[in-house]
């Protein structure tokens, strides 16, 4: 900038003599008109740089970048004759006004090359990865970076005008914990979203339990969305349940389908004593071995749990190949032994009691 200065001191020299107000707008025309010419030439290069450097995937990608290089490059020039014009006039106070506001202006463009940079990053970056915590870092810093850096623009525009920023940012401290404490239930339910995108206790598109499901419904179903405040699970009565997350995290977390499709169900089945019981066996493993989706490998086995008050309770044990038909299992599997047990006389007894009455002949 000195340079600029000095070359434009040498211009003076040789501009005519004259009265003071004459010499003074010689000198706004010169630096005006050096200022258009100054910006034809820097237009011209940056053209042809942009079609040098079309062929970077990043710029192909990202066509604003060249805009908002030549609206700096702008801001620049108007600083630059701005601050030589407010010397001229010497008037301070409003250079000083002039280089606050310029400042402000030059936040925006730097806001928007810090937001397609981070955009670019998390394409080449996140993307690539299994992991979620890039992901939910790099949507933080999109989120937050422009306003921290328009809240430092204005910091740094009230410090040169002198005013004292000190107790401005002393008051958003405090005004900040008042937030905190106003807000604690939103700002646990953001804490909790950003540790289970960490922890990953569960992904889109896995079935977990739901237990604050209406009562009378499903009460599973599968996660749809994962936010910063709350999770939402559609359940398999076609209802979307949203749950905050700061709730979730202090929860059981049931999962059925975090490792594998397949899930193994226990099926209690209760006969009478005086049933056969390996023909009862055998009944319940040839229903089980009819359902198409019930796994063959390991196969499914029944077993004999405990001696009931009314019957022998036998549990089968299947592995099934997609969770979601668990309950498609169950009842498929009961409705059949229900049947063939009727057909071959295996009694499935109720609670019964016998009654001596004891008298006197």
């Amino acid at each position: 900038m000195n340079r600029f200065f000095a070359f434009i001191s040498e211009l003076q020299t040789r501009l005519p003599d004259g009265p003071p107000y004459l010499v003074t707008a010689y000198h706004i025309i010169l630096v005006v008109a050096g200022f258009f010419v100054a910006w034809m030439i820097l237009r011209g290069l940056l053209h042809f740089v942009e079609k040098r450097i079309s062929k970077y995937e990043f710029i192909q990608i990202n066509t604003q970048v060249f805009k908002l290089i030549r609206r700096v490059m702008f801001l620049a020039l108007v600083f630059v004759a701005g601050t030589y014009l407010f010397r001229l006039t010497r008037a301070p106070i409003l250079e000083k006004i002039f280089h606050a506001l310029l400042i402000i202006f030059l936040a925006i463009p730097a806001k928007n090359f810090l937001v397609i940079a981070i955009g670019y990053l998390q394409k080449k970056i996140a993307h690539r990865t299994e992991s979620k915590i890039d992901d939910i870092v790099f949507e933080l810093l999109a989120r937050f970076s422009g306003i921290i850096i328009l809240a430092t623009a204005i910091i740094i525009a009230l410090d040169l005008l002198g005013v004292n920023v000190v107790p401005f940012i002393a008051g958003a401290g405090v005004a900040g914990v008042a937030i905190g404490f106003a807000a604690k239930d939103t700002l646990s339910n953001l804490i909790a979203g950003i540790l289970l995108i960490i922890d990953r206790p569960f992904e889109v598109g896995d079935r977990i339990e739901v237990w604050s499901a209406p009562a009378g419904t499903a009460t599973w179903g599968d996660v749809i969305d994962i936010g910063l405040r709350a999770t939402k699970i559609k359940t398999t009565d076609n209802i979307v349940i949203i749950i905050p997350n700061n709730e979730i995290m202090v929860r059981d977390i049931i999962n059925y389908t975090t490792i594998t499709e397949k899930i193994r169900l226990r099926i209690n089945i209760g006969i009478a004593y005086d049933a056969e019981m390996q023909t009862a066996k055998d009944i319940i493993l040839n229903v089980a071995d009819s359902a198409e989706w019930v796994a063959k490998e390991p196969p499914p086995v029944v077993v004999v749990r405990n001696f009931g008050d009314s019957s022998v309770d036998l549990q089968l044990r299947v592995w099934i190949d997609d969770a979601r038909k668990r309950m498609r299992t169950i009842s498929y599997i009961t409705d059949r032994v229900k049947t063939a047990f009727d057909e071959q006389g295996i009694e499935i007894p109720y609670p019964k009691r016998d009654i001596y009455i004891k008298g006197k002949i």
